[in-house]
């Protein structure tokens, strides 16, 4: 299935502990159906020392991926919004679902 949701795209989550949060996308893991976003669902993890790769240990402090459906993709002006598609000269470009505003065009 193609995800609408792509890389650096600012979303917000809709569902779950960290409802109402807004974020930056990090990470997209297409075959899983999940993504990581900036600040949202952080959990710690104990990290061993390194000195080859001068890796301090301790306990640190680090994002968790979330279920794609969990979060909406958020219009510049309209807010969380629901995404549609549209072809312009053979180009497949992303639309607001309210304003009708082109978003930046998905990559493949």
């Amino acid at each position: 299935m193609a995800l609408k949701i792509q890389r650096n795209d600012m979303v917000e989550v809709i569902s779950g502990s960290d409802r109402g949060k807004q974020g930056r996308v990090l990470r997209v893991i297409v075959d899983q159906q999940r993504i990581l976003v900036e600040h949202v669902r952080v959990v710690k993890k104990h990290v061993h020392p390194n000195p080859q790769r001068n890796i301090q240990g301790g306990i640190a402090e680090q994002e968790a991926a979330i279920p794609i459906s969990n979060v909406m993709l958020v219009c510049g002006s309209c807010g969380p919004v629901r995404i549609g598609q549209r072809i312009d000269g053979g180009v497949k470009t992303r639309v607001c679902r309210k304003c009708g505003q082109t978003l930046a065009p998905k990559k493949k």
